[in-house]
Parts: structure tokens; sequence; C-alpha cells
């Protein structure tokens, strides 16, 4: 079973260089968290994913510029493998719609894929 956090959008002021941390940037946040279910049935909160909770930890960490968007998708995924023991694979890819590259007409991305 899997949870997704799908086109989820944060204004943020990631990235190496000084353009991107003075005027900052729109990112983009796919994610999707696998889990085996402890119950046949899902029928409480508990026994689940709560989404609301996957988003906070996004959410919180996308407030705090950093360099390297590597370095968010390494620190969310190890926050959800922290908070839920029922995770079993974590993938998620950032993407930066604005790349200050003259020549480049396009955005980049981040992404990691990984298993408990």
């Amino acid at each position: 079973m899997a949870i997704q956090l799908n086109n989820v959008q944060f204004y943020g002021y990631h990235g190496l260089y000084k353009e991107e941390q003075k005027l900052g940037n729109n990112f983009i946040v796919n994610l999707s968290v696998e889990f085996i279910p402890t119950v046949n049935t899902i029928s409480s909160i508990e026994e689940t994913i709560d989404y609301v909770l996957v988003y906070d930890i996004v959410k919180r960490r996308m407030q705090i510029p950093t360099p390297l968007l590597e370095t968010i998708v390494w620190d969310i995924t190890n926050s959800i493998f922290e908070q839920f023991a029922i995770v079993q694979k974590v993938n998620i890819q950032i993407t930066k719609e604005k790349v200050f590259i003259d020549t480049l007409n396009g955005n980049m991305s981040v992404s990691l894929s990984r298993t408990k």
C-alpha cells in the first residue's frame, strides 16, 4: 500500500548560486510512501500513514534554505523512516521550476528512492 503527495508546491531559497538564494524559486514535491499494513482492513488513522504528518515533515524541511536538493530529499526520507515504523519504501522527487541557465529551457529535479 502507498500514500502519495502529488505536485505539492513550495517557495524556497534553495540553491548554490547567489541568484537562487536571493530570488528564490518554486519547488514541486512528489512523494510516495509505501508500507505494509499491520491489519487486513484499515479502519483508523493509527493503522496507516497519516499524509498530514508526512506533509508537515516535507513543509518544515522545505522552509530551511539549503544549497543542494540532494540534501533535502535525504533529510525528508530519513524523517519519514524515523516517524513511521511501518514504512518500507520512500520515493521522492523535488523539481526546481526555474533554472538560472540562459540556454536551458526547462526545469531540473532530484529524486531518491530508498527501501528500508
